[in-house]
Order: structure tokens, then C-alpha cells, then sequence
């Protein structure tokens, strides 16, 4: 029986092609932006951090093995749905705890963290397309 949830959609070959390149560098971005947080998961925000050791633990999962996942394109969308709510939480926390700005020169802004939240969205609606282990595994919808 297929899982519809992470079978993968028929978008055409140019199409599924921009979503591999995508995900190389989304993946590749995260694998980055996560690597110093899974050396010390359930402490990378400092000792005197608000964020309980296990939701620490859990963004620095989301973000190194999703980085993973989504290179492989492996569990795409589950991965993607961690990385969208670590997101929002990146975004709640600079709109509503530091006051930052969308974008901004001189402060740490939220425009990154809108784009990954968005692109989160995009890989789970749309999947991971046919250059994937996810469409080894699970097949096309």
C-alpha cells in the first residue's frame, strides 16, 4: 500500500530538476546552519537560554538531518515540516521577542527565516519530484 502523504507528485522533468537543485542548496544551507547546533543539541542557545534543552535538541535535528533529508530527498516532507515550524518559531522570535526588522542593514532581520519557512511550505505541498528517494521508496501519487 503507498503512503499517499510521501508519495511523490508527476510535475515533468524541468520542473522536478529546479526542485533537486532546490533542495541541494536548501539542504546544503541547513546542513550548515544546523552543524554547530547537533555538536551540543540540548544546549546550543547558552546557559542562560529560555527554549527547554529538548526543543533545542529538536531544532538542531531539524535542521542538520533535515538538511540531509532534503538532499537526498528522503522523507521530504516530514523533514520539511520541521524545518517550517523551526522556522516560524526563527520568525515569531524576531518579529515578537528582539523587535527586528523584515530586512535590515544594521539588526539581524526575519527575511531569511520568511524564505525558509516558505520553501518548507513549498517541498511539503509540492514533494521532493521524481529525483528522489522518496519516488524510489514511496512511488507517484
Amino acid at each position: 500500500m503507498k503512503n499517499k502523504f510521501l508519495a511523490v507528485n508527476s510535475n515533468g522533468t524541468p520542473a522536478d530538476l529546479t526542485l533537486l537543485i532546490i533542495r541541494i542548496v536548501f539542504g546544503y544551507a541547513f546542513i550548515i546552519h544546523g552543524w554547530s547546533k547537533i555538536l551540543n543539541p540540548f544546549h546550543w542557545m547558552g546557559a542562560d537560554a529560555q527554549v527547554p534543552a529538548f526543543f533545542q535538541a529538536l531544532a538542531a535535528l531539524s535542521e542538520f538531518g533535515g538538511g540531509i533529508a532534503l538532499i537526498l530527498g528522503l522523507l521530504t516532507r516530514l523533514s520539511s515540516l520541521g524545518l517550517f515550524f523551526t522556522m516560524i518559531v526563527a520568525v515569531y522570535s524576531h518579529i515578537f521577542i528582539y523587535g527586528n526588522a523584515f530586512i535590515s542593514k544594521e539588526d539581524a532581520s526575519y527575511e531569511l527565516p520568511v524564505i525558509y519557512v516558505l520553501l518548507s511550505l513549498l517541498f511539503i505541498v509540492i514533494g521532493p519530484g521524481k529525483f528522489s528517494l522518496d519516488k524510489k521508496i514511496f512511488g507517484h501519487k
